[in-house]
């Protein structure tokens, strides 16, 4: 006869097994609360007419057209855009893996042409779209070049600091064993700037993708941004949904087979940055960064007025600042550049103030981060500029539409850093607390909002830059009234280059200016960090 203390000891991995499948089985449930609440109240409000068909088809209306549009248009569009995305986030890798790697390997290479790549990095994509499309016109050149120009920054400044990371002992470790230089790129360079390569990929990817759907929205015949004008123009709004449901499908699936490739390929940890590596250094006051603009813009103008290139398409650096200063003086371009501002900081107020109240109410409430975070996460994988068709028809043409449409590229930033911080709170900080018999303002003011400030300002930091891209987006596709997108649309028509590449350089003087804000905030109001 058998013993039955085994069968009790072979039970135990059962049991374990049937804990993680109802844990994982309810973890889903309570996942679906929140979408199954919204489709049943989108079905309600369609059904008692609280709102037009035109403006909120009906769920049904959506599946039906779904079912045709799918094999009739789709079929054909999607697979434009996924080649699209393909060429481009490959060429934008191989060329920020070239670029990153020569930067980070070479001391003499990163000062000089660094400070260079920096300064074009900050300007946002969509500034280049005007004078792109006046050079390439609106071809296949145009989407690879916007693609690849999105995808290359994050990698290259991954690479960089990755190989930059690498521990110094490393290099001494090589020198003692005498490596040679491909023994020492494979078994030292590369598993130490893996996970930074890994992380800018994965980025770059996020930033292709809306950068793709952004230019097709824009000028194309062709692909998923296409159809998502077209259906617009028709007030279509049934397909706008299905094309939504689409570009959130295929951002998610990305994201995830990134994320799995990077869990596969590294398995150790990623290094650690440390206080030194947050501190910004002081200016330099050599003159080694500025050798490579300013030949750079020497034979700019050599080249202009030499007529080397086409000054309708590139204008020389004295027409552009002609341009500027007559605009700025006259009044044109200040009057662009205070109402985009304006909208900038209107939605950034906005949807930072939403995004902190939501993040913290995930953080801090676990019941409420399982309801929404599921559903928060999926409307996140929808590329930004997809939203714009959408906007556009609940909220018009106007001031309104671009302010939300802004307040919404703002939010989700400062909503995920919010919760990331509050929700990695020590439980400790909570026990201080209560054995001081500190009131619930001290508490927040001396042990929360310390612990919470710096993911805070990484958020922050995003978001302003999102808003001011959202900004100078929202005016390219609602072009009435002030404002740079605006006023770069109507000269790119006008075939006016040098008011275009005026508008660049204010647009990226406003990004610089913001992101020195923002650092300078961070500095004064999270001191303990850099002293």
């Amino acid at each position: 006869m058998m013993p039955k203390y085994p069968s009790r000891i072979s039970s135990a991995p059962d049991v374990s097994l049937t804990a993680t499948l109802s844990a994982g089985y309810s973890a889903l449930v309570i996942s679906l609360v929140v979408p199954l609440l919204v489709l049943a109240g989108w079905w309600l409000a369609s059904r008692h007419g609280w709102m037009s068909e035109q403006i909120l088809p009906s769920p049904l209306a959506v599946i039906d057209s779904a079912r045709a549009f799918i094999p009739e248009e789709l079929i054909h569009q999607l697979p434009i855009s996924l080649i699209r995305l393909v060429i481009g986030f490959s060429g934008g890798i191989a060329l920020g893996l070239v670029l990153g790697s020569l930067f980070g390997l070479n001391r003499r290479l990163n000062a000089l042409f660094m400070p260079l790549f920096t300064v074009i990095a900050q300007v946002p994509t969509l500034a280049w779209i005007p004078l792109l499309m006046l050079s390439l016109g609106i071809g296949e050149a145009l989407k690879l070049v916007v693609l690849v120009k999105s995808v290359t920054v994050p990698v290259t400044l991954y690479t960089c600091a990755g190989i930059q990371q690498t521990p110094q002992k490393l290099h001494e470790m090589a020198r003692s064993l005498r490596l040679p230089p491909a023994a020492f790129l494979r078994y030292l360079i590369l598993p130490a700037m893996l996970p930074y390569v890994m992380t800018g990929i994965r980025l770059a990817f996020s930033t292709g993708w809306v950068a793709l759907i952004a230019v097709e929205l824009l000028a194309s015949s062709e692909g998923l941004g296409y159809l998502l004008v077209q259906s617009r123009q028709l007030f279509m709004l049934d397909l706008v949904f299905v094309c939504i449901l689409i570009i959130g499908v295929l951002g998610f699936a990305g994201e995830r087979v990134l994320l799995k490739l990077e869990r596969r390929w590294i398995h150790w940890p990623a290094p650690v940055l440390g206080r030194d590596s947050l501190s910004t250094a002081l200016p330099s006051l050599s003159l080694t960064p500025w050798l490579a603009p300013l030949v750079l813009v020497a034979l700019w103008q050599v080249s202009s007025v030499h007529e080397w290139v086409n000054v309708a398409f590139l204008p020389a650096p004295s027409s552009v600042i002609d341009a500027l200063w007559t605009g700025l003086v006259q009044g044109g371009l200040s009057a662009d550049l205070h109402a985009s501002l304006l909208r900038a900081l209107q939605g950034f107020v906005l949807g930072s103030a939403i995004g902190v109240l939501v993040g913290a109410l995930l953080g801090g409430w676990r019941i409420a981060d399982r309801l929404f975070n599921p559903a928060l996460s999926a409307l996140r994988c929808v590329a930004l500029f997809a939203w714009l068709p959408l906007i556009t028809a609940w909220f018009g043409l106007g001031e309104s539409a671009k302010i939300v449409f802004i307040a919404v590229a703002a939010f989700f930033p400062v909503m995920l850093a919010t919760r990331q911080g509050i929700a990695q709170l020590p439980p400790a900080l909570l026990e201080v607390a209560q054995v001081l018999r500190l009131t619930p303002v001290q508490t927040l003011r001396t042990l929360i909002l310390p612990s919470v400030l710096p993911p805070m300002f990484s958020g922050l930091r995003l978001a302003l830059m999102h808003a001011w891209t959202g900004a100078i987006g929202a005016e390219y596709f609602m072009p009435s009234g002030e404002g740079l997108g605006g006023m770069m649309i109507r000269a790119q028509q006008l075939l006016e280059s040098d008011r275009i590449m005026a508008g660049v350089v204010l647009i990226a003087a406003v990004a610089a200016l913001f992101s020195r804000l923002i650092t300078l905030s961070e500095r004064r109001l999270t001191r303990w960090r850099f002293a």
